[in-house]
């Protein structure tokens, strides 16, 4: 009988709190969909950041409890959401014009892969019975200035999201500033990948038989 591999690493939740605890204070923020809209529920207490949706909203807040939610109070994933006191709604057009006048200071983003290079894949696996849903990931990290990935470190299936060159299509190159996976936090810098912190009880031997790209502890 195969004993079943304990899971190792930091949770969801706690990836999403690692990621809000780098958020400078004052800084306008965009969350892609999925591990990356959990960053807004960890917010430092006496830190401002101000959160912004694709679909026109400046100011989001975090989930709101169970029964309170408003069915038109959606962010750009269709998750319901809060806002905070000064939140404003705009035109969709507009939203697009703050993220294309690089106006965001910092987006988080998950991903299918990260090469070495900081090139991104986060919008189709190339399967031709998949449903392109590029969605404005391509306007995001063109036109935001720092972008933050959060992601498992291997597929379900253990093959690595982190490698030398993407095989997907890519959604930009050269983009992805750092990587916060349940393993470890990665800087990509000119020269290398660069681990800046590990999770409790995870080895670098650990993290870098699971990436297809070569890493160096910080």
């Amino acid at each position: 009988m195969v004993e079943k591999e304990i899971k190792k690493g930091w949770s969801r939740n706690e990836m999403a709190q690692k990621v809000a605890l780098d958020i400078p204070d004052g800084a306008y923020v965009n969350l892609g969909i999925g591990i990356p809209e959990l960053v807004a529920d960890y917010v430092p207490e006496g830190r401002e950041v101000i959160y912004h949706t694709e679909n026109g909203l400046l100011g989001m807040g975090p989930a709101p409890e169970k029964g309170q939610e408003d069915p038109e109070l959606i962010n750009a994933g269709k998750k319901n959401i809060t806002t905070i006191k000064g939140a404003c709604f705009f035109h969709h057009a507009d939203s697009f014009t703050m993220i294309r006048g690089k106006h965001i200071d910092i987006c988080v983003l998950g991903a299918f892969e990260v090469s070495e290079k900081g090139d991104l894949a986060n919008w189709s696996t190339g399967e031709p019975d998949a449903v392109p849903a590029v969605g404005g990931a391509m306007d995001l990290v063109a036109g935001v200035k720092n972008i933050l990935v959060i992601t498992q470190h291997t597929t379900k299936s253990g093959k690595p999201k982190i490698v030398e060159n993407c095989t997907y299509p890519l959604t930009g190159k050269g983009v992805v500033n750092r990587i916060y996976t349940d393993l470890a936090i990665i800087d990509i810098t000119e020269e290398e990948l660069v681990i800046k912190e590990l999770a409790p009880g995870i080895s670098f031997d650990y993290v870098q038989e699971r990436t297809g790209a070569k890493l160096r502890m910080s």
